[in-house]
């Protein structure tokens, strides 16, 4: 039986977009933050958990954050209140973000799946990693250490893209998207619909990637990696890989595979 995958809109911030991208008009816009849910009968997949309801216990980096990029979850838009989180059964983190991981404390008893790079940032975070520890739930070391599926290897897959098979039906192959965030993970859905993260702002930002501004450009984690991934989505693209970003609009209410 095929799976459906939903899009729920969990929180949103805003920039002006000729800080972000040189040459790029002037003008504020709306980033959502998307957590997909994939459902096949045997599983339910999230990747990603947006944002959290503020207070923030995260001190001056979480303050910096919030300047830089101001948080918004308007009532209903809680992952918890759109998700059941008592029928989740996986969540996969493209990256440790805060507009990823703010709705994780809700998912206690799912099985984390994380890149290897991932945890490795939670253990020598740096500024520019943009982790607020504080968005981690008490329980996220027990669960990395007891029940988390860690990605560390990949093989070659449809698109040129290095993947790695969750559940060995390749249904749900995770993919290593280098470059924004150490240990950036996407989904390839049912062979057509790759989850993206961010790789790019946005799908009509994506071959802006070489022309990010100071901070963005500071921010991104390995800048040549960036670049090559942003190449390596365009060519899939062609070849019939359908995009879907964590920032970009899309429908909800309908399921995106068919």
């Amino acid at each position: 039986m095929p799976g459906e995958l939903h899009a729920h809109v969990c929180g949103h911030t805003h920039h002006e977009m000729a800080g972000l991208v040189a040459g790029h008009p002037r003008g504020r816009r709306r980033f959502p933050s998307t957590v997909f849910c994939y459902r096949d009968g045997d599983h339910v997949v999230l990747f990603d958990t947006g944002y959290a309801p503020q207070p923030w216990d995260t001190g001056l980096t979480g303050r910096l954050y919030r300047r830089l990029l101001p948080p918004e979850l308007p009532a209903g838009q809680d992952v918890a209140e759109q998700v059941d989180p008592s029928s989740v059964t996986h969540v996969v983190l493209s990256h440790l973000h805060p507009d990823h991981v703010g709705g994780l404390r809700h998912f206690p008893d799912a099985t984390l799946v994380l890149h290897r790079g991932q945890l490795e940032t939670v253990r020598s975070p740096r500024l520019r990693d943009g982790l607020l520890r504080g968005l981690l739930p008490g329980w996220f070391d027990d669960a990395v250490r007891d029940r988390a599926v860690v990605i560390d290897s990949f093989t070659p897959g449809p698109w040129g893209l290095a993947t790695h098979d969750l559940f060995g039906d390749g249904r749900y192959l995770l993919v290593d998207l280098p470059g924004h965030a150490r240990g950036h993970l996407g989904a390839l859905v049912e062979g057509t619909a790759l989850l993206a993260g961010d790789a790019a702002w946005g799908r009509d930002l994506l071959p802006a990637a070489q022309r990010l501004r100071r901070l963005p450009r500071w921010i991104t984690h390995d800048d040549a990696a960036h670049l090559a991934t942003s190449r390596l989505l365009l060519e899939a693209e062609r070849g019939g890989l359908r995009l879907l970003f964590a920032h970009d609009e899309h429908p909800t209410g309908v399921d995106l595979l068919h």
